[in-house]
């Protein structure tokens, strides 16, 4: 018991040393938070979600049994060192990886591979408050635009809505709808893919259902966000920008990821119905 808690001390003046050394790395992160049109204002929730899912576990931790591997002191040595040079470089996206690997190495080495199994997930749940990089960020947004206001102006031309695309811009007869960067559905999916993280740990059944639950939150979040722009296009069209733009463009945006999430919990209860089976 004793030396449980002196392997406590020990981690927990390790992981504030560790929180001095990245400080940098969670200043960028933070600025990436609360930044405008920020596609991970999740961010400050992910940390308190793990720490849920490990006062969850707590009875669970508390019978584990505690040993050191001295694999864990190889895994911090290299997520230290690849700090410094992200760090020097300013790739500051890699290391807030590096952070998490070496919180796991930290759990390896003072607390045994049993216990680094249990804490598993909520550790590296802690990988979605790391921001992609701008420039992937960048990319995906483009990206994401033009395939959804492809798909907008096929649907919109299908159900009666005569519709050209130019460039990101959906042509009607009476208005024109431009398809900007918040409008890509990349903060849309961001979000769910971090549900659906939460979700599958959750789920019962196989990896394999696991894993398709979460691909399933991709063309999800694609196919809500092509018709939260079908919607504005057509209130566009009818009502005018300043309708469009308004409450219906804000609201619309409420109305498409509740839609999104009720579509996910319908994929998540199929999977376990079928994993009962």
């Amino acid at each position: 018991m004793k030396d449980n808690v002196k392997n406590i001390v020990k981690f927990v003046s390790c992981a504030i040393l560790l929180l001095i050394v990245y400080f940098p790395v969670f200043k960028s992160m933070f600025e990436r938070w609360v930044a405008p049109e920020s596609y991970y204002g999740h961010g400050f929730i992910i940390p308190i979600v793990s720490l849920f899912i490990v006062w969850q576990r707590r009875n669970i931790l508390r019978k584990t049994k505690v040993s050191s591997d001295v694999a864990g002191l190889w895994i911090i040595v290299a997520g230290l060192f690849v700090n410094i040079v992200c760090a020097a470089l300013k790739v500051y996206f890699v290391s807030g990886f590096s952070f998490v690997f070496v919180l796991y190495g930290l759990v390896l080495f003072f607390f045994g591979r049993e216990m680094a199994r249990n804490l598993i997930f909520p550790i590296f749940f802690l990988l979605a408050m790391v921001p992609l990089p701008l420039v992937v960020v960048g990319n995906l947004t483009v990206k994401l635009k033009l395939l959804a206001a492809e798909c907008a102006t096929f649907l919109l031309n299908r159900i009666g809505f005569p519709s050209r695309l130019d460039g990101s811009t959906i042509l009607m007869p009476a208005s024109y709808t431009i398809v900007e960067a918040p409008c890509s559905g990349l903060r849309s999916l961001i979000s769910l893919l971090t549900l659906g993280l939460l979700f599958a740990y959750a789920m019962k059944g196989s990896y394999v259902r696991k894993g398709l639950f979460l691909l399933s939150s991709v063309p999800i979040a694609m196919a809500t966000n092509i018709i939260r722009i079908m919607i504005i296009a057509v209130v566009n069209d009818l009502y005018g920008e300043k309708v469009a733009t308004g409450f219906v463009h804000d609201f619309s945006g409420f109305l498409v990821f509740g839609i999104a999430f009720l579509l996910l919990l319908g994929v998540l209860n199929l999977l376990q119905k079928e994993a009962v089976k």
